[in-house]
């Protein structure tokens, strides 16, 4: 069974978001599943982060969408059932915030991270895609920078739920 599979999501419990997270309208933002996870590099260093899991078709498309912050340490998690092409990628339209994105593998290895500007077009079809270059099962949304500043690179993983191991 994949670490991510859906028992997990019936183990946690629907907040209506988190700390320090910003919206422009907080009466569009959906409630999502929210869990600890850790991000573990090839030094064995790790990082604790709390992540909303986007699962369903509406709940990825909203994405970060009219976030106005992101706090420390806080990102969403997307989860597919399968895997995606290194053409699919993600958008930043209606996005206020830059941000980085972190495409994982089918054992939560990170295969490419791009870092993702705010496209002010008010039409999407100007806003400029973000593919992964790689073929991946999920992704992860931080602040933009997170991952250099914390030293996490392709190859370096990420774990959820995270475990006793993770200690940052």
């Amino acid at each position: 069974m994949k670490p991510w599979a859906t028992p997990w999501l019936l183990a946690v419990g629907l907040v209506a978001a988190l700390p320090g997270c910003g919206a422009t309208d907080a009466s569009e933002q959906a409630i999502l599943p929210v869990f600890e996870a850790c991000f573990v590099t090839a030094n064995d260093d790790n990082y604790s982060v709390v992540l909303e899991v986007a699962s369903e078709d509406r709940e990825r498309q909203r994405g970060l969408m009219g976030r106005t912050e992101l706090g420390d340490d806080t990102g969403m998690l997307f989860t597919y059932r399968g895997e995606r092409s290194a053409r699919h990628g993600f958008w930043m339209f209606q996005t206020l915030i830059p941000l980085d994105i972190a495409y994982l593998d089918d054992n939560g290895v990170i295969v490419s991270i791009r870092t993702m500007a705010p496209c002010p077009s008010p039409r999407g079809r100007d806003c400029p895609n973000y593919p992964s270059g790689q073929p991946f099962w999920n992704a992860v949304e931080m602040n933009a920078g997170y991952f250099e500043a914390q030293g996490i690179s392709v190859g370096d993983r990420l774990l959820w739920p995270a475990d006793h191991t993770c200690t940052n």
